[in-house]
């Protein structure tokens, strides 16, 4: 398949060409009947062909619009050629998952909205040609476990999502034995309970886990830090501690009403709707029912396609301000469309209704407009006076995102130093102030893309190997290094 060339006519000037293309996707009145995955692959022409669009940028923008810098013209060129083992190979340079990004990280807003190409033939669909050389490469055999003599030093990992994942991984290919804590009972954090089957089939996740194991990384599930084990419990086994536990406490409804029987966080409502495994949650039912989201980011926009895949008779998103202005992903909101999810723009709650049962009827809502810019640059909603109105629901998902989990009281975890706002306190090396405890993604940052764990949990992993290569070195006090047993 390598024998001929790409061939677009002029290559030089196959962006113009040519259009983009999209990933083929399903119908909307087949998909919204399976939490199977909506977008296949591209085949093996049209990602040649896409790939022949990029025009090799001498400072390639959609590197630096990527947060891992992925080698993205590096792998275009090869792809074109039709090379995609060799493509997927630079593709897993500077991405440990990098089936997995493409699923779930916004190119839109990042590698795509960066791409030299803006005309009307659009970008180059870089997720979508991602996807395609990495699972070529699975498909092909040519994704394997890393397995160097390990070096005797062990490292802890807390929190089993993509950033932790992440870390395991590159420490594991440094040879370090890596213990997971992961509090769940199957690993993979938001990647297994919050990102709905039908954006990222768990098969994906779990597979990513095989490999790890197969690397020599082990897994305890089930465990959590601060209740069921200490961290100087695990700093007595471990040279070194990555935190990734993520940031999981949601943002209260601070309304009248909150507490009637049908309200929900949206995150549980996805954890059972999705998730392999079965988890202790009050069962959360909408089929028949009237449901009503309240939000606009990512985990609203994956409550309404849920809702509607489990029979909701109706299944509305109120947000307070408007499109332009809503931070959830423009192509999720298109796939909530398709597949019959209304939207209220501007509609912000007052107070939710319920009957003599304690059951919630109602949203009671009131239109809003927007006024000044805030701090984040967006225009601040205001309420327009005599503008109420009754939104009738049997079911509210509350989606106003997250906050880090407070660590357990009275545990050792008090230690570690944050802000103000709750978030876990590091340096440059993603180091906190307790020696030899490293923490990155969401625990740090605050509720953020999957990418961005993953950076943070890569960069993590450098700064413990070398704090720990400079303890061994004899840079740091003797007595601080305590070598396995």
């Amino acid at each position: 398949m390598y024998d001929e060339p790409h061939k677009t006519g002029n290559a030089k000037f196959a962006w113009r060409e040519l259009d983009r293309a999209e990933q083929p996707k399903r119908e909307a009145a087949d998909r919204t009947t399976d939490f199977h995955e909506v977008y296949s692959l591209l085949d093996e022409q049209t990602v040649r062909e896409q790939a022949g669009r990029c025009v090799q940028c001498v400072a390639p923008a959609c590197v630096t619009g990527c947060p891992l810098s992925n080698r993205i013209p590096e792998w275009m060129e090869l792809a074109a050629e039709g090379r995609f083992l060799e493509a997927a190979e630079v593709s897993r340079s500077t991405s440990n998952m990098p089936e997995i990004c493409p699923r779930v990280c916004p190119q839109e807003r990042l590698c795509e909205s960066a791409c030299t190409i803006t005309s009307a033939s659009g970008p180059i669909c870089i997720g979508a040609i991602e996807k395609f050389i990495n699972e070529y490469a699975f498909a092909h055999g040519a994704v394997a476990a890393t397995c160097p003599p390990l070096n005797g030093f062990r490292v802890a990992v807390v929190g089993a999502g993509p950033g932790g994942l992440a870390c395991a991984d590159e420490l594991s290919r440094l040879g370090y034995a890596v213990t997971v804590y992961e509090s769940q009972l199957l690993p993979g954090g938001l990647l297994m309970y919050g990102i709905p089957a039908f954006k990222l089939e768990k098969e994906v996740v779990q597979r990513r886990v095989s490999i790890l194991r197969q690397q020599g990384v082990e897994f305890k599930v089930g465990v959590t830090i601060g209740r069921d084990i200490g961290l100087e419990e695990i700093m007595k086994e471990h040279q070194a501690v990555y935190l990734g536990i993520g940031a999981l406490q949601p943002k209260a409804l601070d309304v009248p009403g909150a507490e009637l029987k049908g309200v929900f966080q949206g995150l549980p409502f996805l954890a059972q709707k999705n998730a392999p495994s079965g988890l202790s949650l009050p069962p959360i039912e909408v089929e028949g029912k009237r449901v009503v989201v309240l939000g606009g980011g990512d985990t609203a926009m994956d409550c309404l396609r849920t809702a509607v895949r489990c029979g909701a008779v109706e299944t509305i998103c109120a947000y307070r301000r408007d499109l332009a202005n809503m931070p959830g992903s423009r192509q999720e909101y298109k796939n909530a469309l398709e597949e019959g999810a209304r939207f209220m723009f501007l509609t912000n709650p007052l107070r939710l209704e319920g009957n003599s049962a304690g059951e919630v009827t109602a949203v009671h809502c009131i239109r809003m407009e927007l006024g000044e810019p805030d701090a984040s640059g967006r225009r601040k909603p205001r309420p327009v006076p005599g503008s109420e109105f009754r939104l009738p629901a049997e079911v509210v998902l509350v989606a106003y995102g997250f906050d880090p989990v407070p660590f357990p009281a009275g545990s050792d975890l008090a230690r570690i130093a944050i802000n103000d706002w709750g978030a876990t306190k590091v340096d440059a090396n993603q180091m906190t102030n307790v020696p030899g405890v490293f923490a990155g993604g969401d625990v740090v940052r605050g509720p953020s893309l999957v990418v961005h764990a993953v950076r943070d949990g890569r960069k993590a992993a450098a700064g413990i190997h070398r704090y720990l290569a400079e303890r061994s070195l004899g840079r740091l006090p003797a007595e601080a290094l305590v070598r396995p047993g």
